[in-house]
């Protein structure tokens, strides 16, 4: 039986990119990436420490076209040369975005609805819109042979088919992104404010647990709250919201912002 293996690099404004497989009892591996936020060396180094190769990485995934998710993107590409895989209409503003343009059509594959094979007969992938401010963001389902993998991060609000999704999963990685007091006590202006908590913008601790309470099931391993904010949370904030809500046997971690996290096998 494969092991599922998932490692966060970077996890907030500061850079977001995930790192998530399949191991083979053979000790083969079979990974992807999911968003492009840090560069290619620092994620080389990191992969190393856990014994991982980011030159085996089979495809990457792009969740939206904001800076912290493709700083680098472009880099892969010239770089690494691993397909990138996002929807038509991200793939087009991708075509134009300054850090990308010149680098990425090459290696386009675009995303239909329904499921698509990543690495054939290993990995599927389907995505789901979210709201947030971008020209499109979405989540991502991914079925890793028989796992159920979610990941859905930058949500104004949790939406119907997020929640259909996480329903179903194995492991879902959610943001958790802001506590209301400190959003509203801290040093943002008014207007950033508003912003980020105007539906199209990012999900608050309370929010995030309200999404958990409503998605968990029997048979969820893993929640992993991402993107937590450094001025307006903290991980023990967003622990203490979302502990609650999550069902005995679950385990709940939240990400790291700037540093990598340790290697988790989900599957154990």
């Amino acid at each position: 039986m494969s092991e599922i293996l998932f490692k966060s690099l970077s996890s907030g404004s500061c850079g977001n990119c995930y790192y998530l497989c399949l191991k083979d009892p053979d000790g083969s591996r079979i990974p992807i990436l999911i968003d492009a936020g840090v560069s290619p060396r620092r994620l080389r180094k990191e992969l190393a420490f856990n014994g991982l190769s980011a030159a085996e990485v089979r495809a990457i995934l792009v969740t939206h076209d904001h800076m912290d998710h493709i700083r680098s993107l472009g880099s892969y590409c010239k770089h690494l040369r691993w397909p990138v895989w996002t929807t038509p209409t991200l793939h087009n503003a991708l075509s134009r975005h300054t850090m990308t343009s010149g680098h990425i059509e090459p290696y386009r594959k675009e995303l239909s609805t329904g499921w698509n094979d990543i690495v054939p007969g290993r990995i599927r992938a389907r995505f789901f819109q979210v709201p947030h401010d971008a020209t499109q963001t979405v989540g991502y389902a991914i079925m890793l042979d028989e796992f159920k993998f979610v990941l859905m991060t930058d949500i104004g609000r949790m939406t119907p088919e997020g929640l259909s999704f996480a329903g179903q999963a194995d492991a879902v990685v959610i943001e958790s992104n802001y506590d209301p007091d400190m959003l509203k006590n801290g040093p943002y202006p008014v207007e950033l404010q508003q912003r980020i908590r105007n539906g199209h913008g990012h999900l608050s601790n309370p929010e995030c647990a309200d999404a958990i309470g409503r998605f968990s099931h029997e048979g969820l391993r893993h929640i992993f709250l991402c993107h937590l904010s450094e001025h307006n949370n903290t991980p023990e904030l967003a622990l203490q919201a979302s502990s609650p809500a999550v069902p005995e046997g679950t385990l709940l971690t939240a990400l790291p912002r700037e540093s990598a996290s340790e290697l988790f096998s989900l599957s154990l």
